[in-house]
């Protein structure tokens, strides 16, 4: 039995180009399917492969990306209305993250 030598690594600037034509959000992982950061989302019923990414990956992503302006808070923490913890974030955070990401 021969044994296959490993493939040499990829160069970063060629990676960096491959991942430009994806969607920002592909960056952290995926809290619904469970997908990899830089790893399209699946279906959980059936492993298809989504071409867009989960909305929980967005919010994920733009959670992480940037700080919100309605709610004043800064990137990683949750975006809230009177003190209650929103389960998205605000239109206008996406749009920041959008800026920081392009």
């Amino acid at each position: 039995m021969t044994t296959r030598r490993p493939a040499a690594q990829m160069p970063d600037t060629i990676r960096h180009i491959l991942r430009a034509k994806q969607d920002p959000a592909r960056a952290v992982a995926c809290p619904h399917c469970g997908a990899a950061p830089h790893r399209p989302c699946r279906l959980r019923t059936n492993g298809r492969v989504l071409a867009e990414p989960h909305p929980q990956r967005r919010s994920n992503w733009a959670q992480t990306t940037a700080c919100c302006p309605t709610c004043q808070v800064t990137p990683a923490v949750p975006c809230h209305d009177n003190g209650r913890a929103l389960p998205t974030v605000h239109a206008r955070r996406y749009q920041e993250a959008e800026a920081t990401a392009a």
